[in-house]
């Protein structure tokens, strides 16, 4: 899930549809954003255009299913952080044999966790239904991915609204774009509380030292999470003798996309942040990750009972724990077999890196 703050600005994302050469897909979604511009800036509302033409995805490449959020291609992580930071969509798009285009679909089928408790309207256009039977059709995929299809619409008919492969200005139709705009923005800042737990307060419980908070982690948190990573993986770099490490590639922009598709817990004490941990599933694992601790905060076994809490959280459809390890975190590896992990032969494993596993005990 995204983890944006309830108070943050809007962000929508005008997707262009349509790659045929010659298509007015493009003109279309320019006209959306200058009819819409005056209540977008009243409104704090930054309004983006993605054109599916110029992103150029290829048909689905990916080989992990996109529910799992793992994506080994560039295009795919790029897309993955364009959708993850936007609040709401609206889409641009003709009518191809009564359907969506293929690359609408290919770009929705790429990406799951981005897309859910966001709303989405459309812009359609055509000839003889403007464009309808292609957002009826859409809206069955959108629903599929957990959004939120409104009910004000653009629908233009070619031979009606267009000349010279432009928008034939209209107090109408431009009216009809503003109110398109405007219910998008009100049910996005309605369905934020779904993305971000904003509504859920704080919680202490009880630790293994005094005065920890651990709370799920927010896009406040990001800047000061990325700097305690870094630094807790200085050891690591130093064990493994690299520095070539993914917790030290990543970039804030990265873990702000990961948000879309991991959970992500910050401990804190007397206000600090001193621990944090991740997980998500995948297929029947449970995966665990980024789990860090304070240099000056370890050995209070904070990491153990941080690793415990995330254990817990695993949906009741997984079958086991997992996590990663570079091969020489010894130190690591050992806190993970006083956990009940064993190191275990997994397909895909890097070769600098270990992969241990933990049956979970289920109950009837």
């Amino acid at each position: 899930m995204s983890s944006t703050p309830p108070n943050a600005p809007m962000n929508i994302l005008v997707i262009v549809a349509s790659t045929r050469p010659g298509r007015l897909g493009p003109a279309i979604a320019d006209w959306f954003v200058r009819a819409t511009l005056p209540e977008a800036a009243r409104d704090g509302i930054a309004v983006d255009v993605a054109d599916l033409a110029d992103i150029g995805l290829p048909l689905l490449d990916e080989p992990e299913h996109p529910s799992s959020g793992i994506y080994v291609h560039e295009h795919t992580r790029a897309w993955s952080r364009r959708v993850a930071a936007a609040d709401a969509f609206v889409v641009v798009t003709p009518e191809y044999n009564y359907g969506m285009p293929a690359a609408l679909k290919n770009a929705l089928d790429f990406l799951y966790h981005e897309w859910a408790w966001k709303p989405v309207g459309f812009v359609s256009y055509g000839n003889t239904s403007a464009g309808t039977r292609s957002v009826q059709m859409t809206k069955q995929v959108v629903t599929t991915l957990k959004m939120m299809p409104i009910g004000a619409t653009v629908a233009l008919r070619i031979a009606d609204s267009t000349r010279n492969g432009q928008v034939i200005e209209s107090a109408g139709i431009e009216r009809a774009a503003r109110d398109v705009l405007l219910e998008l923005s009100r049910v996005a800042w309605a369905m934020r509380s779904l993305r971000t737990g904003a509504d859920s307060e704080d919680t202490s419980i009880p630790g293994p030292v005094d005065g920890l908070t651990l709370t799920t982690a927010r896009a406040d948190d990001l800047a000061e999470l990325l700097v305690l990573q870094r630094c807790c993986w200085v050891q690591e770099a130093l064990a493994n003798d690299t520095l070539d490490l993914a917790p030290l590639r990543e970039t804030l922009e990265d873990l702000r996309a990961s948000m879309s598709t991991w959970q992500l817990w910050c401990v804190r004490r007397h206000g600090r942040l001193v621990a944090a941990v991740r997980a998500r599933a995948h297929e029947r694992a449970w995966l665990i990750g980024r789990l860090m601790v304070a240099p000056d905060q370890a050995g209070n076994g904070i990491g153990s009972w941080l690793l415990s809490y995330a254990e817990e959280q695993a949906p009741e459809e997984t079958t086991h724990c997992a996590l990663f390890t570079g091969h020489r975190s010894t130190r690591n590896i050992a806190l993970y077999e006083r956990a009940g992990y064993a190191l275990t032969a997994a397909d895909g494993t890097p070769d600098d890196s270990v992969y241990l596993a933990k049956q979970r005990q289920l109950t009837a």
